[in-house]
C-alpha cells in the first residue's frame, strides 16, 4: 500500500510541477512593488493553470479518494517524497541531455510566454507613464483596471482547461484564436493610437476597454500555454518549463516597458543617435510576430493527444474543489491577510513613479534604472530562494515587512524632496540603490509567500490550490491601485492663480494637478498652486495602515499558519 501510494501521488505531482514549483506568480516578470521605480507588476502576477485532479472532485468533498487515503498512510518523509514528484531512488533531477524536441518546445514556449509580456509591459508600465501628462490621477485609476483580468484567471481557466475542438488541438483551440484575437487588437491601436493620445482625456474609457482586452486574451492565452507545458516538455524536463515563463515574460515586458520608454524618449535618440520609436510602429511589428507565430502554429506545430478521463471534462467539479478549499478556517484566515498585505505598500508602487516623472524624472532614465535593477532581483531571488527552506517558510517573508515598508517611507521622501532637474549623477545613483534595495526585499517576499504556498498545497489538487491562494495574493495588490490614484485628487487641493493688473486672482479650476490641467490654467494666463498634494496623504494613510495590520494580524496569523501540519490544509471530507 504505501509503495504504490507513494508513487500514484508522485506521478501526479510530476505532472503538475507546473503549478507547484513556481507559486505566487510564477511566471510573471520580475519589478514586484519597486520603492521609487514601480512598475505594479505587484498587483497582477501570472498564475498557473488550474490542472485538473485525477480523482472525482465530488470525491474531495464526499469522502476522499482512494489515492488520498494511501497518501494519509504515508509517513512524513513519503509524504515529502509524494508532494514533490520525487520516487524512491530519484534525486529529482535529471542526468539526461536535452533532446532536440526538448529544445524545440523551449524556444516555442519561450516565444509564446513572449507575446504574453508584450501587452502586459505596455498595459503596466509603458502607456500609464505616457499617459500620466495628460490625465488626472482618477482618470489614470480608470485605466489602472485594465489589468484585472492575471489577477482573475480563476474565474475562467476551468473552462479553458477542458473545452476544445479535438481537431485542432486542446491547447491550440484556444492559443491560435487568443494569438490572432492580440495580433489583430494590437494592429487596430497601432493605427489608432495616435488619435486616442491625441485626446486622452475624452478617450481614457476607449483605452481602458482596449488594454483590458488586451490584457484578458494574453491571460487566456497563458492558461492555455501553461497547460501545453506538460506535454510539450518531455517528464525528465517539465521542471524547465517555468525557465521558459521567466525567460519570455521578462524579455515581453522589458520589451516593451524598458526598451521601448527608452526609445519613446526623444531626448534619448538625440543622445545616443538612434530613430525616435513610435507606440504606433512598435505595435504593427509586434502584431506581425503575432500573426507569424499563430500561423506557425496552425499549420507546422502539432500537438500531442492527450489521454483524457471525464475528470478532466468535469469544469463544475473544479470549482467545487476550489470551494471545498474555500471553506476552510485557515485558509480563509491566510486569504483576508493576502488581500490586504499590500495596502501598506499600494501607494508606493503605483504613484511614486509618476511623481518622480511628473517632479522631473526622464522617463528613459526611469528605465535605466529599472533595466539596472533586474539582474540584482535575479541574484535576490536564488537567495531568498534559500532562506525559504525549512519548517518556517514565512519567516523571510515577515521579516521582509519591515524594508518594504521603510523604503515605501523613503520614496515618498525622495518624491517631497526631490531636485530641481537637470538632477545630479550622484542623485541618480542614489536612485539606483534605493530602487535595487527596495526590489530585494520584494523578491524576498515574493520567493517566501511562493515557498509557502508550495509547501501547503495539496499535490494532488495542486494546480488548482495554487491558483486559488495566487489570485488573492494578485487581488491583494490590484485592487489597492484604484483607489490609491482616486484618493490623491480627492486629497489634493490645487487651483489656479491668474495675475491680473498686479492682482492676483485666484480660479477654482475642475482640476489642477494633472499636466493638462496646468495647461487649462496656463491658458489662462495662470499658474497651478498646489496647496496640498494628496499623494503625501494616501502614502501616509496606507504606510500606517500597513504597520498596524501586520502587527496586529499578519504577525499572530502567519505564525499560526506555518505552524499547522501540513495535514491540516488538505480537503476534509464534509
Amino acid at each position: 500500500m504505501k509503495a504504490r501510494g507513494s508513487k500514484s501521488a508522485s506521478k501526479q505531482a510530476r505532472q503538475r510541477r507546473k503549478g507547484t514549483e513556481d507559486g505566487e506568480g510564477e511566471s510573471m516578470p520580475p519589478n514586484r512593488g519597486h520603492a521609487a521605480m514601480s512598475t505594479s507588476l505587484d498587483s497582477v502576477a501570472v498564475t498557473p493553470r488550474t490542472p485538473h485532479s485525477t480523482t472525482r472532485p465530488g470525491d474531495w468533498v464526499n469522502g476522499g479518494s482512494p489515492e488520498e487515503v494511501e497518501l494519509a498512510l504515508l509517513d512524513e518523509g513519503e509524504r515529502q517524497q509524494a508532494r514533490f514528484g520525487i520516487d524512491e531512488g530519484d534525486s529529482g533531477l535529471s542526468e539526461k541531455p536535452f533532446s532536440s524536441e526538448d529544445k524545440r518546445a523551449m524556444v516555442l514556449l519561450s516565444i509564446l510566454y513572449l507575446i504574453q509580456g508584450v501587452p502586459i509591459g505596455l498595459a503596466l508600465g509603458s502607456v500609464p507613464f505616457l499617459l500620466r501628462e495628460h490625465l488626472s490621477y482618477s482618470q489614470l485609476a480608470i485605466f489602472a483596471l485594465s489589468g484585472y483580468p492575471y489577477s482573475l484567471k480563476l474565474l475562467w481557466s476551468p473552462i479553458v482547461d477542458s473545452k476544445f475542438i479535438p481537431s485542432i488541438g486542446r491547447r491550440k483551440s484556444w492559443i491560435i484564436p487568443m494569438q490572432t484575437i492580440i495580433g489583430s487588437l494590437m494592429l487596430w491601436i497601432s493605427f489608432n493610437v495616435q488619435k486616442l493620445l491625441d485626446k486622452p482625456a475624452e478617450n481614457v474609457n476607449t483605452l481602458t476597454i482596449v488594454f483590458t482586452s488586451l490584457v484578458f486574451f494574453a491571460a487566456t492565452q497563458d492558461i492555455a500555454v501553461d497547460g501545453w507545458a506538460l506535454t510539450l516538455l518531455s517528464e525528465e524536463n517539465l521542471s524547465y518549463a517555468s525557465t521558459c515563463q521567466t525567460i519570455g515574460l521578462n524579455t515581453g515586458y522589458f520589451m516593451s516597458f524598458t526598451v521601448f520608454l527608452a526609445l519613446n524618449s526623444e531626448a534619448f535618440s538625440e543622445k545616443w543617435g538612434i530613430p525616435h520609436l513610435q507606440l504606433s510602429a512598435y505595435l504593427r511589428f509586434w502584431s506581425l510576430v503575432c500573426f507569424g507565430v499563430t500561423v506557425w502554429l496552425l499549420f507546422f506545430q502539432k500537438e500531442r493527444k492527450e489521454v483524457l478521463d471525464e475528470n478532466d471534462m468535469n469544469i463544475v467539479g473544479v470549482y467545487k474543489t476550489i470551494w471545498s478549499i474555500v471553506k476552510l478556517k485557515h485558509v480563509q484566515t491566510m486569504l483576508v491577510m493576502h488581500l490586504f498585505a499590500k495596502v501598506g505598500f499600494a501607494a508606493n508602487d503605483a504613484i511614486s513613479s509618476l511623481k518622480m516623472v511628473e517632479k522631473g524624472l526622464g522617463k528613459e532614465d526611469l528605465a535605466v534604472a529599472v533595466l539596472i535593477d533586474f539582474p540584482f532581483q535575479i541574484i535576490g531571488g536564488w537567495l531568498a530562494a534559500s532562506w525559504s527552506r525549512g519548517g518556517k517558510p514565512l519567516r523571510p517573508w515577515l521579516w521582509a515587512f519591515w524594508p518594504r515598508l521603510f523604503f515605501a517611507l523613503i520614496s515618498t521622501l525622495i518624491v517631497f524632496w526631490f531636485p530641481t532637474p537637470p538632477i545630479t549623477t550622484g542623485f541618480f545613483i542614489f536612485l539606483i540603490l534605493e530602487t535595487v534595495f527596495a526590489s530585494f526585499s520584494s523578491t524576498i517576499q515574493f520567493v517566501g509567500i511562493s515557498a509557502f504556498h508550495t509547501t501547503i498545497s495539496d499535490p494532488l489538487i495542486g494546480g488548482t490550490y495554487m491558483t486559488l491562494l495566487n489570485t488573492f495574493t494578485n487581488l491583494g495588490g490590484t485592487w489597492p491601485k484604484y483607489f490609491v490614484l482616486k484618493g490623491v485628487d480627492l486629497f489634493s487641493i490645487a487651483t489656479c492663480e491668474v495675475n491680473e493688473s498686479g492682482t492676483s486672482l485666484k480660479v477654482k479650476a475642475a482640476e489642477c494637478v494633472s499636466d493638462l490641467g496646468k495647461e487649462h490654467c496656463a491658458d489662462l494666463g495662470g499658474t497651478c498652486i498646489t496647496e496640498r498634494d494628496g499623494y503625501y496623504a494616501v502614502s501616509a494613510l496606507c504606510m500606517t495602515f500597513g504597520v498596524i495590520f501586520l502587527i496586529a494580524y499578519i504577525i499572530p496569523a502567519a505564525k499560526k499558519l506555518q505552524a499547522l501540519p501540513v495535514s491540516q490544509w488538505r480537503v476534509k471530507a464534509s
